[in-house]
């Protein structure tokens, strides 16, 4: 009996970003994921949860895990970040290239 591989996330990814309409979004939503990756990396570096940083910065647990999160396509303010990075004791740096 042969069994059949089954598909991983990056087969997955492949397959998809072969539709332009899809690698269209996908490439708008980097930045996005980039920002979010960041966040949550230098929270747990700095050995914080999300409800630390929420009392930090006067908002609630769940609005930490909405700007955290990577299944939505929330666009935090400007504002927000700098609070979130002041929070850690770190800065927002923002850049054209």
């Amino acid at each position: 009996m042969q069994t059949t591989k089954r598909p991983t996330f990056a087969d997955f990814k492949k397959k998809a970003l072969q539709s332009e309409e899809v690698r269209e979004e996908y490439n708008a939503l980097k930045p996005l994921f980039a920002i979010k990756k960041q966040l949550v990396a230098a929270r747990v570096a700095k050995g914080l949860t999300q409800d630390q940083i929420a009392k930090k910065i006067g908002t609630s647990k769940s609005n930490i895990s909405r700007l955290e999160s990577l299944n939505n396509n929330y666009m935090p303010n400007l504002a927000t970040l700098i609070k979130y990075a002041e929070a850690l004791g770190m800065r927002l740096d923002i850049g054209l290239r």
